[in-house]
């Protein structure tokens, strides 16, 4: 396993480099709860094709109005915000098209967007820091070989990489399938971070308690050795408790609603990322601090 632990360091590095690549080519494209705007949902009994649609509420003037079908009869219709009268000249013009009965209307102010996004983006920083620093004062007195908030470090790269795979992830299926990101997109987020943590601190919970062991029966064992230990002890539980958990969250993708599916998907990806990066990504991670640093000082590890 030790051979393959720089392997496992360039497979998390491919990934997130891929991502940030999709993030930047093509964004994230915000759903009108984030950046305002208006959704009608309609279902019809015979529905008609999407160039139909767009033909007949071109004339309206509403500007750009995504057009996206749902399930067998279903339109999602995403545009900005509509007045009432505005909202009856489209379902007369829907109306034209043949019989149909609305599902669902919402509509969110530009403004209440904008205090959604700005709140979403404290929330993932305030979250992120609370976990590093609770990281570093659970580790205090870890300080031989590795420093305590190098695990703080640690954790910070882990973080990053589970929630680059999924938003970079969307920023695809937006390009290539009008996938939106809204609420439960960040709270999906958020989620991912509070699980993959908690696999994190499981394994460095078990190095710390092996180099302490270690250190009262003067054992002569290498960092690395009790890093790969420790991963290895944990392995079983981390994978069996993410596998349950992945198992209802596919057939919350499969058989839920439409509304959740971009949820589950997002915590899907999430937990296999957040599950990944704390077993092979954190612990390769320890080891090549320690190396360096040993190479650095020139001191035996221990």
């Amino acid at each position: 396993m030790k051979k393959k632990q720089y392997l496992f360091l360039i497979i998390p590095l491919i990934g997130s480099l891929v991502a940030i690549g999709a993030i930047f080519a093509w964004g994230l494209t915000p759903g009108i709860d984030l950046a305002g705007g208006s959704m009608l949902q309609v279902s019809y009994e015979e529905r008609p094709s999407v160039e139909l649609v767009n033909e007949k509420l071109a004339p309206l003037g509403y500007g750009e109005i995504r057009v996206q079908p749902s399930g067998d009869h279903d339109f999602i219709l995403r545009q900005r915000e509509l007045t009432n009268e505005e909202k009856q000249a489209l379902s007369a013009a829907l109306g034209e098209l043949g019989t149909f009965s609305e599902v669902q209307f919402n509509s969110v102010g530009p403004s209440i967007g904008d205090e959604i996004v700005h709140k979403s983006w404290w929330a993932v920083a305030l979250v992120s820091l609370a976990i590093v620093s609770f990281i570093a004062f659970a580790f205090r007195h870890v300080s031989k070989p590795v420093a305590s908030w190098k695990y703080g470090l640690v954790t910070i790269v882990t973080l990053v990489h589970d929630v680059l795979v999924p938003i970079g992830l969307f920023a695809y299926l937006g390009h290539a399938h009008g996938a939106e990101i809204g609420v439960f997109f960040i709270v999906a987020i958020l989620t991912t971070l509070g699980i993959s943590i908690n696999d994190t601190i499981v394994i460095f919970d078990r190095i710390r308690e092996n180099l302490r062991i270690n250190e009262i029966k003067h054992r002569g064992e290498l960092f690395a050795d009790v890093v790969w230990r420790s991963t290895k002890q944990s392995l079983t539980r981390s994978i069996n408790t993410s596998m349950t958990v992945v198992i209802m969250l596919v057939a919350l993708f499969i058989l839920g609603p439409e509304s959740t599916k971009d949820f589950s998907l997002t915590l899907i990806i999430g937990m296999v990322a957040g599950t990944y990066s704390s077993l092979l990504l954190a612990s390769p991670l320890l080891i090549f601090i320690e190396e360096r640093q040993r190479k650095n000082t020139g001191v035996q590890s221990t």
